[in-house]
């Protein structure tokens, strides 16, 4: 008999903070991350805008980060080493406690962000910079953990990867604990060039706040955010013996692939559709207890359309009744980091009975849901589902349910 796999703690950084805290505060209060960027003269790219990791976070974390450590790693995996050390904290986990074989961690990182930037402004320790399992590997070494410690790359989708596979690794018994997320920052002037030419991003460089509009007749393309996120996931017996607080319970994941383009979603929503039935289908509930999703919603025009079409083909006139929001109107689009960091919003949404908006919403005819346009709503939630969809059709969606 499978396990129940439960969320006992979690944390994120990204635009408007430095933990779930202040970032909560801010996603309800429908505040914007977005900013003219910092980290480098952006006079030869045509996006100059970005929701970035405030630069007081390198400050902030020096009473979190070794400074043995420091000097080996980038602003990626550092954010994703606090966000992990702030999330087991709050989990209330002993891990001298606890048999360190059966404690995993899993993290979505497409790169660790070894970009130019970080190569002018840290030099030295190059290997240990840019490999990507760095992230997990010093999570490990700090905690003496030594179950399972390893990386998932599924660009967009990274982070939602890896709670999944942290969701099968508990439920088949063979981990009590794992520590699951994902960190990730493109703002650089390769990865921005990159996306311009595939026009895949945002220039709304006068107005940086309004840029990221997901589901609005103005976007224009996504934003790009840095961040991190982690989840503490256990098995309910494992949690309950322990007496933890439990946020919320995973009840079930679906991955699919498209293989359809190597850019663009099957037309229609076709993908996402079967993506977000399957996740149903294995979590055992069906479309009407569904509450509230949190939108994959990057602000562009064949992603919000095709995955309000998606909604639609699944829920018929239910697809009215359901609120769907996007995170990333207020913090960009972390990349591998996003379906971690929409988990975690999720989760507080259910723990919290509040739906985070989508802001700068302003109604395209096509698309009609209901976004909770601009401000916070109260609503008890039951069940949700987290949507992550990414460049090489790689799909995930993560359903949670509120633990009684």
């Amino acid at each position: 008999m499978s396990k129940k796999v439960v969320v006992t703690g979690l944390d994120f950084i990204t635009g408007l903070g430095f933990n779930a805290e202040e970032c909560w505060q801010g996603l309800i209060e429908g505040k914007s991350g977005v900013r003219k960027i910092k980290t480098f003269d952006t006079s030869n790219v045509d996006t100059k805008i970005a929701s970035e990791i405030d630069e007081s976070f390198h400050e902030y974390a020096k009473a979190i980060v070794s400074r043995y450590i420091d000097k080996q790693i980038t602003k990626v995996t550092k954010s994703s080493y606090v966000a992990a050390k702030q999330a087991i904290e709050k989990s209330r986990l002993n891990i001298d406690d606890i048999d360190k074989e059966r404690i995993a961690i899993i993290m979505g990182i497409v790169s660790t962000g070894y970009s130019s930037i970080e190569q002018v402004n840290c030099r030295g320790n190059r290997i240990i910079k840019a490999m990507n399992n760095a992230v997990p590997a010093w999570i490990s070494l700090e905690y003496k953990i030594e179950g399972p410690s390893y990386t998932i790359a599924t660009a967009c989708a990274s982070s939602a990867y890896a709670i999944g596979a942290g969701y099968d690794l508990i439920s088949s018994g063979r981990a009590d604990v794992v520590i699951v997320g994902g960190a990730d920052s493109i703002v650089n002037p390769e990865e921005i060039t990159g996306f311009n030419k595939l026009l895949a991003l945002s220039t709304r460089n006068d107005e940086p706040e309004k840029a990221s509009c997901p589901f609005s007749k103005e976007r224009d393309g996504f934003v790009i955010g840095e961040g991190a996120g982690v989840l503490i996931l256990e098995s309910e017996d494992f949690a309950k013996a322990r007496k933890a607080e439990i946020y919320a319970e995973i009840a079930g994941y679906a991955f699919t692939s498209e293989a359809y383009n190597i850019m663009s979603p099957k037309k229609d929503g076709e993908g996402m559709a079967k993506t977000m039935r399957l996740a149903m289908k294995n979590a055992n509930v069906s479309a009407n207890e569904i509450d509230y999703i949190n939108a994959h919603g990057t602000s562009t025009l064949l992603n919000d359309k095709y995955e309000t079409l998606a909604i639609k083909e699944i829920f018929g006139k239910k697809a009215y009744d359901i609120p769907v929001s996007s995170s990333k109107s207020m913090i960009g689009h972390t990349i591998g980091a996003a379906g971690a960091i929409e988990a975690a919003i999720t989760v507080l949404s259910i723990k919290n009975g509040i739906l985070t908006p989508t802001i700068n919403y302003n109604p395209d005819p096509e698309l009609d849901l209901d976004y909770v346009p601009n401000k916070a709503r109260e609503k008890k939630i039951s069940v949700a589902l987290s949507n992550s969809f990414a460049f090489g059709g790689h799909n995930a969606t993560i359903v949670f349910r509120k633990y009684t």
